[in-house]
């Protein structure tokens, strides 16, 4: 079982008191937080103008071959800030990274520790879902190289996605998210990627969402990494108006992906 206490143990104390204390005004439409996690397809929608948003989680992946056997911890965190009723500011880091090695021939053990880079992004809400048209957002990030020397990436790594939305009959819905990023090799050589993602999800009552998923965050040629490739499953279950937690397990479904991750998040507004 993986060991998530070194991560949750200061993740649940601080947020379980920003939860039990949020309160914030009256918003004209709101019908309480939506979050960007725990599904890889981002929400079209954005906070709220004078709205802050922390979406946080403790996570865990597990990748296993001939060559190495190797598990990682980490704290993905996703700050939004509403500047208008349709635009957000947002900035987004996997947070503290635990890397624990094995090599499975001679045993010989390895742990590396540091902060993973941050991303700096504007998401803007272009239009809501009517008459079985999606809601639709549009997402502009790019990766800075400022985490760790361990974790640190080459330049800046800009991405764009588009998500989708179709609320469908049933309480169910559909969302989908193509995109188009741009990395660094350890040479410098500028490559770019693809992104693409479809999730399907239904409403149990007014507090509990689950959904299923299928993504491929990297989509590239195999002297660029490769294609990743994974089918995840989760829910998410609204406290209040402003707190929510989740939880997702993750599959891979190639070589290049970690056969296994766990994740489990908690999100608050004011």
């Amino acid at each position: 079982m993986p060991n998530l206490r070194p991560l949750l143990r200061p993740l649940c104390l601080s947020l379980a008191v920003l939860c039990s204390s949020t309160v914030s005004p009256a918003h004209a439409g709101d019908d309480g937080i939506e979050t960007d996690r725990p599904d890889f397809v981002e929400s079209s929608k954005v906070v709220g103008k004078g709205r802050i948003q922390l979406e946080t989680s403790a996570a865990w992946e597990r990748q296993r071959d001939d060559a190495l056997h190797s598990r990682t911890l980490t704290t993905p965190t996703l700050l939004r800030f509403g500047l208008g009723e349709s635009t957000e500011l947002r900035f987004e880091t996997e947070g503290r990274s635990i890397h624990h090695d094995v090599d499975p021939a001679s045993g010989a053990r390895d742990i590396t520790a540091g902060w993973a880079d941050t991303e700096v992004g504007v998401k803007w809400h272009l239009a809501d879902g009517q008459g079985g048209k999606p809601s639709l957002g549009v997402l502009l990030h790019t990766l800075l190289p400022s985490g760790s020397a361990s974790e640190r990436g080459h330049g800046l790594r800009p991405s764009l996605r588009l998500s989708a939305e179709w609320e469908l009959p049933g309480d169910y819905s559909f969302g989908v998210m193509p995109g188009l990023a741009s990395d660094s090799d350890e040479n410098g050589a500028r490559y770019g990627y693809g992104i693409l993602a479809a999730s399907l999800g239904k409403d149990f009552g007014e507090r509990t969402h689950a959904f299923v998923e299928l993504a491929a965050p990297q989509i590239a040629g195999a002297s660029h990494g490769g294609t990743q490739l994974f089918f995840d499953t989760g829910a998410s279950y609204r406290i209040n108006d402003d707190c929510q937690v989740d939880f997702a397990v993750t599959h891979g479904l190639n070589h290049r992906t970690p056969d296994l991750g766990l994740a489990f998040g908690i999100s608050v507004r004011r």
